[in-house]
């Protein structure tokens, strides 16, 4: 795996640094089978008597073992009292064992309290003649004291009139990083003023912890559950996302990648962008069936970030997100039809998709969901590297389906599909929109009446999944690699896949 500058996604990279690490280590005290050692984890990663990255070395080792804890699918420890690493940690010592909510957690301690949404003037303020920041404030917030621009901040009501107006640029907007990726505005601060979570709100997209550049946000993970269960020599089957493509180096083809995953220990090794083609052919009928006689608009239905939001924002347009199951679900029920007893792996780019994993109705199809970046973890704990001699795409999956990884992938293959099944109808107009707030502003429209006729897209991760918060590598590098595969794939649209009628035989399958 390339882990140049060029390569790697995370802007900090420190934190992916020690993300990696913990990752490593719990696979390796798992594959060892070794819990023991957990208590030493934390001086592993964090040696010597010199702060590497905060402070103090005690406050990077007290952060990492809460890390830790998270990445055994614990929950964090209370602060206040004297409680070991290893408290509870039968509970995550069982193969079966899945998270308990909250799936993305605040290490509270780690947390800088950064500013949230507040103006402020800078020392840039030249204390002009004119003062425009004072003239077009509405709520008379600023005044000049001592010669320089003062913010009232009782009386700020956060307009940016003043920051827009000034000629020296010297009013700033301080946001919480965490909250302005959030396109939910489901973060806000606590009485300390250290971030916190709105879980009505959250849908778990992940990108509040790729982009708090002080790492006190973190997710929960199922690494180690899924080496036990690999230990138990149970019959461990990854089924992997389209955008795997690009995450372990440029020439890394599914044969190279099934190959290294089989050394890790799975038993087999299989392309979701098969079950993305079965979800092409279901929305393109859905489509059809429903817009414009049913439906004004009709949304896809892959991304669980964006249809969540969409049910939680837009209650009244639930039915306007496709009810056709997602492409990993799909891959699930196709594997288990051959392999009833298999423990199935999903691996792919985002949080989103442990927690649509942890739904009733979909936890007896996927027993474990795991990200790239923590699939690297395991990969090191066994010393396997993945290395590209097998770029070929000549396996099952159809372009269209593995174009599901980028952004505008899923809807142009459903349209794609009409249009060929349909030459006599126009072309289904198509609107796609990458990350969750822009996801909003398009539903507003769609609500407003912009987009009758439509089929939307919405992808929670600006880039789509490609830039899912558990990939590796920057979003641009992989997105050259998926359109490479989708260009080199001799199978074009959906339909042509040998299991299209499969999605006939899949669609009440497991019902509960």
């Amino acid at each position: 795996m390339d882990k140049n500058g060029d390569e790697m996604k995370y802007e900090y990279k420190t934190l992916s640094f020690i993300r990696h690490k913990v990752f490593t280590a719990v696979s390796k005290m798992a594959f060892e089978n070794d819990l023991n050692n957990i208590s030493n984890i934390p001086f592993e990663i964090v040696p010597g008597d010199i702060h590497s990255f905060r402070e103090s070395v005690f406050l990077d080792r007290a952060i990492v073992g809460e890390r830790i804890r998270l990445a055994m699918g614990l929950n964090l420890r209370d602060s206040d009292k004297p409680r070991s690493i290893s408290e509870g940690i039968e509970n995550a010592n069982k193969p079966s064992k899945y998270y308990e909510p909250p799936l993305i957690n605040i290490i509270k301690f780690a947390c800088n309290a950064c500013p949230d949404n507040k103006y402020e003037v800078t020392d840039m303020c030249r204390g002009c003649l004119a003062h425009p920041c004072v003239e077009v404030c509405p709520k008379d917030a600023v005044s000049i004291i001592r010669g320089k621009s003062h913010i009232d901040q009782d009386k700020c009501i956060k307009c940016g009139l003043c920051a827009k107006y000034c000629p020296y640029n010297a009013i700033i907007h301080h946001e919480r990083p965490c909250a302005q990726a959030c396109g939910m505005d489901a973060i806000s601060s606590d009485e300390n003023g250290r971030a916190d979570i709105d879980y009505e709100l959250c849908v778990s997209c992940g990108m509040c912890l790729v982009n708090c550049p002080f790492g006190a946000i973190s997710d929960k993970s199922q690494i180690y559950q899924l080496i036990q269960s690999m230990n138990s020599k149970d019959e461990v089957i990854a089924i992997v996302a389209p955008s795997y493509l690009g995450q372990f180096g440029r020439n890394v083809g599914f044969n190279d990648f099934k190959k290294s995953l089989l050394e890790v220990g799975f038993s087999d090794v299989v392309e979701v962008a098969i079950g993305a083609d079965i979800c092409t052919i279901e929305e393109a009928e859905d489509f059809l069936e429903n817009v414009p006689n049913k439906l004004k608009f009709m949304g896809t239905s892959c991304c669980p970030s964006w249809s969540m939001m969409g049910k939680k924002l837009f209650p009244e347009y639930t039915k306007n997100i496709s009810m056709s199951l997602t492409p990993m679900v799909f891959t699930a029920r196709f594997v288990r039809e051959t392999h009833a007893n298999a423990k199935i792996v999903f691996v792919g780019p985002c949080s989103a998709k442990k927690l649509e994993a942890s739904r009733r109705t979909v936890k007896s199809e996927v027993d474990f969901v795991i990200t790239y970046e923590e699939l690297s973890g395991m990969l090191e704990a066994k010393e396997v590297k993945i290395i590209g001699t097998d770029s070929s795409f000549d396996n099952e999956a159809t372009a269209a389906g593995r174009g599901f990884a980028v952004g505008g992938g899923v809807a142009s293959a459903v349209a794609s599909l009409i249009a060929k099944k349909h030459p006599e109808m126009d072309p289904i107009p198509i609107k796609a929109a990458e990350g969750l707030k822009e996801c909003r502003e398009m539903l507003k429209d769609a609500a407003k009446g912009k987009y009758d006729g439509y089929l939307l897209e919405g992808m929670g991760c600006p880039g789509g999944c490609v830039a899912g918060a558990g990939c590796i590598v920057k979003s641009n590098t992989a997105e050259v690699q998926v359109k490479k595969a989708v260009k080199q794939s001799k199978l074009k649209d959906s339909d042509e896949s040998q299991y299209s009628d499969k999605v006939y035989l899949l669609k009440n399958f497991g019902k509960h």
